[in-house]
């Protein structure tokens, strides 16, 4: 069963979604839970089969499927792609679980499977075009999420969320069919491969014009400013469910693709763009944390605030080093974590009152003090607070960064405090001080259900902050071999100078550190 786990991994949710038609409405919810249970079990399996001194890619599958044009049917995943995979999982588990959304359960439960399968082959596909496959698709069932159970302006939200990435994926296409081209002028035939493009050098000016193309597909993705503009209405207008794994999952997959494309393929163009690409992150740190800041609906400093931290993890992705990418994916897991728990506790607040403004809250740490004490842990992760979760990927992040530039990473530094400031302000406006409006004495604590979701959050954001070393090692020999490779394909000095060579033994001290 090993040998075709990912494909498991894949469709099984798509095949229990179809199943799912055929399931009574009454029963659609505890159908739903255990289709995901068994998905999370089988992901937990991948996990405890993943041999953790292997920097390559395993559990590989290969079916041809245009022979002539090389595309085929090619899975694998290593330490990169892993834990993205456990977590898609692991969230579509989580949202299941704690749907409160009555209207058409049935036919959210199954928009949910399929798009947990669309997540899943994102990180999985090492064929470009099954990978450009399940990235167009994934678009359809969030549409659908948006569109359907969304806010006043959710056709709105759902048309802009679409347009903006298929137009940039639409760019990506291009690039992804000119690499095919050159591996073909450079072989004599024709590969989609991403492991046989990692073996093409190509000249400075080439990729440049190709690290663009990605670029684009996968900034708007992130989002990155000033791409960003479709993510604060879509986050506004999506239902909890949607928020969730929109900001736990689907944002991943515009930074894994920079790592998994961007970095191995076109090393001198990345190394020409760092800078360049540093300074639009830290502008996305400070810019959006400021905008969070005035923000009067607690949903939407939480959707800013996620495109903030996205900021640090495209900071870390293009230290071009091995502390910098290890923090990038280890920030991925824990934004994915924290940034998809509060979510959930906006969900909470609003399935009681029916509003997110701030204003209408205050003084709930007396009335909810559950809510209240795993808000607070949550908002704390969220600021990097040491011995959570995000200060780990945070500080390795930063270190990484620390290494090209000493005056960039001080800004990005002071950026993320300016986090503290907007995430302590909203914390206080909604939970200290006097009860002041009547709809707020009698309001009840978080009940089972939704501690059941927001419990496992808790746990893995505090556990993972003291005890990181069970995801960071993996990443950390998969992210080691994607340097070296950078290195080793490095034709301009500059790049030479920036990416470490770790046979050197530069490697040394990274272990070390972790």
């Amino acid at each position: 069963m090993l040998d075709n786990i990912l494909s498991i991994l894949i469709f099984f949710p798509a095949v229990a979604g179809i199943f799912g038609f055929m399931i009574h409405k009454d029963s659609m919810r505890a159908y739903g839970v255990s289709v995901s249970i068994i998905e999370f079990a089988l992901s937990l399996w991948l996990w405890y089969s993943f041999d953790n001194n292997v920097s390559g890619m395993q559990f590989m599958e290969q079916l041809p499927l245009v022979e002539s044009f090389g595309i085929s049917y090619l899975l694998g995943v290593d330490g990169i792609s892993l834990f993205i995979i456990i977590l898609a999982a692991f969230f579509t588990m989580i949202g299941i679980a704690s749907l409160t959304d009555t209207k058409n359960v049935k036919n959210m439960i199954i928009t949910l499977l399929m798009l947990q399968m669309t997540m899943v082959g994102v990180f999985a596909a090492l064929d470009a075009i099954l990978f450009y496959v399940f990235w167009e698709l994934s678009l359809v069932p969030m549409l659908y999420i948006i569109g359907a159970w969304g806010g006043p302006l959710r056709i709105y939200a759902s048309v802009k969320f679409f347009l903006y990435t298929f137009a940039g994926s639409l760019v990506m296409l291009v690039g992804m069919l000119f690499m095919a081209y050159f591996y073909q002028q450079a072989t004599g035939v024709w590969s989609f491969a991403i492991l046989d493009w990692y073996r093409l050098i190509l000249p400075e000016n080439f990729q440049l014009w190709l690290f663009a193309a990605f670029f684009i597909g996968f900034a708007i993705k992130v989002p990155m400013f000033p791409f960003h503009t479709w993510l604060p209405y879509a986050h506004g207008q999506a239902p909890t469910i949607g928020s969730v794994i929109l900001a736990a999952i689907l944002l991943k997959m515009g930074t894994y693709a920079f790592i998994r494309f961007s970095l191995p393929l076109f090393p001198d163009a990345a190394t020409f763009f760092m800078f360049p690409i540093a300074i639009l992150a830290i502008i996305m740190i400070v810019y959006t944390a400021m905008v969070a800041y005035a923000q009067e609906d607690v949903k939407q400093v939480v959707a800013y605030s996620s495109v903030s931290h996205m900021g640090v993890i495209i900071l870390g992705t293009f230290a071009l080093n091995v502390e910098g990418i290890t923090g990038s994916i280890f920030l991925m897991i824990a934004h994915g974590v924290v940034s998809g728990a509060l979510f959930l506790l906006v969900g909470v607040i609003y399935d009681r009152r029916h509003t997110k403004l701030m204003s209408e809250f205050g003084g709930l740490a007396s009335v909810m003090p559950r809510y209240a004490t795993i808000f607070g842990l949550m908002m704390m992760a969220s600021v990097g607070m040491p011995l959570t979760i995000n200060f780990v990927g945070e500080f390795l992040s930063l270190l990484g960064f620390y290494q090209q530039s000493h005056i960039l990473t001080l800004l990005a530094g002071i950026a993320i405090i300016v986090g503290a400031i907007y995430m302590l302000a909203a914390y206080k406006k909604m939970f200290f001080g006097e009860v002041t409006n009547e709809k707020n004495k009698n309001l009840p604590d978080v009940n089972k259900r939704e501690l059941v979701a927001l419990i496992p959050l808790a746990i893995i954001t505090v556990w993972l902050g003291i005890y990181p070393k069970p995801v960071l090692e993996p990443i950390n020999n998969s992210v080691e071999s994607i340097v070296q490779l950078m290195h080793d394909k490095s034709i301009t000095d500059e790049a030479k100078s920036r990416i470490p060579n770790l046979v050197k033994g530069a490697a040394t001290s990274s272990k070390e550190a972790h």
